[in-house]
């Protein structure tokens, strides 16, 4: 979770008491970020349960029949041909999730771990998958508690979707596993980590004996992949938003030229993200003086990090909206499989009765979002090449425009400045070119029957790298732009949003009068980011 802003609470914080509805349908990345983050109770509407209900109903009707259906009473993957006799139905359940627990890797912190349980609670909410009231519950009070799972970060190829960190999940729910569960009334904040049955039990809470297809139903699906890209949705807006007022701020200090973003250039070639980038632009150096004070300029162009910047920053919106479109569906999708549906409604040639039909598919399979991850981790490595590129611009002696000491530094040689603050960032863009392309890839499991997979969450945890990465080389743009700033004329005054942004900087980094370790300061402003505070105040100048 990001740390709270140094120069207040958190501008975008709702208050926790206000519920998100569960309903199958209308989860937003926000709202799945309002859970995740500020602990928001999440609430199943009845319309939800009286669909979970009629489901489940089906499936009670399907066992009745006694017809083989994959996953209620057959083994799983290659063992598709294995029928379970009626009294193991419950073993076979409870042996799923034990056996798919099998993940490596680093823990999930705690944000991914309610992203996991949030969107697999609204996943279930759809009403497709067959499983009873009581198990959604128990995932709803588990995030309303404070009660998270054990979960390992590696292990998930995408298909059969995320099984073995959706099993890490679901171990608890029978009590078994374990959870970090977290402190109510006194010493909030305090975390215990207790076996499943014990972290249960603080919240109430009996464990559950599986019914047929619920242990299938919780960890099929593609709930890592989605709760992660649904933060990346949110976080990469508020990177974007504040990569252009970072851009707009050195644009200033290096005697730039705004002309870029004029309407008509964009009109001409009217990308949406392009577009909007642009009118940022316009709007956030609105009024400013250091700009119409080297308007009539002997210099024609500027380099491409300042003059592309509508085009690169823009490119970037599109992959995100790319992204957005892909989360908003898969959030309120049905992702396990089979699936159960009315008898009248499916193909006649599904397994089931008369009154329910149960479809095996391929809803499971995370290449939609692993696609788009790809193509919004190589979109976020360009932000943050661009970025780096016009950190150079400020430092360069080479490059830098005649009233900016060499790296900023007020006394050059004996101090070194913003040096090293740009080799981080060159390094974070190297890291970020490294990451390569998980959905491209594909290793053949579960002796050939599953022979295509997505690497989705490889895919997420990638594009979460990439962000953390491209944020950290953003704040250090906004602390070198803001320490160039110095140097300008004083008599001068920023735009309407450079001069906000500026401002923010100054509230959590000081000017640099001597060398110091630059690595907090870089980080406040990386906080700053993440948490919102930076697309607040540019939002704030524009009301």
């Amino acid at each position: 979770m990001a740390e709270e802003s140094p120069t207040g609470s958190d501008p975008t914080a709702v208050d926790p008491g206000e519920p998100v509805s569960i309903d199958g349908e209308s989860l937003s990345p926000e709202a799945v970020a309002r859970v995740v983050r500020h602990d928001a109770p999440v609430e199943l509407t009845d319309e939800a349960r009286d669909r979970i209900e009629l489901a489940r109903e089906r499936v009670a009707d399907v066992v009745e029949s006694g017809e083989a259906v994959y996953g209620v009473n057959t083994g799983f993957g290659e063992l598709v041909d294995e029928r379970i006799a009626p009294d193991e139905l419950e073993r076979l359940q409870h042996n799923l999730l034990r056996s798919h627990a099998s993940g490596a890797g680093r823990e999930l912190d705690r944000e991914e771990v309610r992203a996991l349980l949030c969107t697999r609670l609204n996943a279930l909410a759809k009403g497709y998958s067959g499983v009873r009231p009581v198990v959604v519950d128990h995932l709803a009070a588990m995030l309303n508690e404070g009660i998270h799972p054990v979960v390992r970060s590696r292990g998930s190829l995408g298909a059969s979707g995320d099984l073995a960190p959706l099993a890490h999940m679901a171990l608890v729910l029978i009590g078994e596993g374990a959870a970090d569960v977290e402190s109510q009334g006194e010493g909030e904040g305090d975390c215990r980590r207790l076996p499943g049955d014990e972290a249960l039990a603080t919240a109430g809470l009996e464990p559950l004996s599986l019914a047929p297809k619920e242990g299938l139903a919780l960890i099929n699906g593609t709930q890592l992949t989605v709760g992660l890209a649904a933060l990346v949705v949110v976080d990469a807006g508020r990177l974007l938003d504040a990569a252009d007022a970072a851009g707009a701020l050195t644009t200033e200090v290096t005697m730039g030229s705004t002309a870029t973003a004029h309407p008509s250039l964009h009109e001409v070639r009217p990308h949406a993200g392009q577009r909007e980038s642009a009118a940022r632009i316009r709007a956030l150096t609105a009024d400013s003086e250091i700009v119409e004070s080297h308007r009539n300029c002997d210099r024609v162009q500027d380099a491409y990090s300042l003059r592309c910047l509508p085009q690169v920053h823009g490119a970037v919106r599109d992959a995100l909206a790319h992204l957005r479109e892909a989360v908003e569906i898969e959030l309120n999708s049905a992702t396990d499989n089979p699936l159960v549906f009315d008898a009248a409604d499916a193909d006649p040639r599904a397994s089931g009765t008369d009154r329910a039909a149960v479809l095996s598919g391929g809803n499971f399979h995370g290449e939609p979002l692993a696609l788009r991850l790809d193509y919004l981790t190589g979109a976020l490595t360009e932000l943050a090449a661009i970025s780096e590129r016009r950190v150079d611009r400020i430092l360069n002696p080479n490059l830098q425009e005649p009233h900016l000491p060499p790296f900023l530094a007020p006394e050059s040689g004996v101090q070194s400045g913003y040096m090293i603050a740009q080799y981080t960032a060159a390094s974070l863009v190297n890291e970020n070119r490294s990451l390569g392309r998980p959905s491209i890839d594909n290793t053949p499991v579960s002796g050939g029957q599953e022979d295509h997979v997505s690497m989705s969450s490889q895919s997420a945890l990638h594009t979460r790298t990439a962000l953390e990465n491209a944020r950290h080389v953003i704040a250090t743009e906004l602390c070198a732009a803001a320490e160039a700033a110095e140097y300008v004329d004083d008599g001068l005054a920023h735009g309407v949003g450079t001069a906000a942004v500026y401002e923010l900087v100054r509230e959590a980094v000081p000017p640099l009068a001597e060398d110091r370790p630059l690595t907090d300061d870089v980080e406040r402003v990386s906080g700053l980011i993440a948490d919102g505070t930076v697309q607040a105040r540019i939002d704030s100048t524009q009301e």
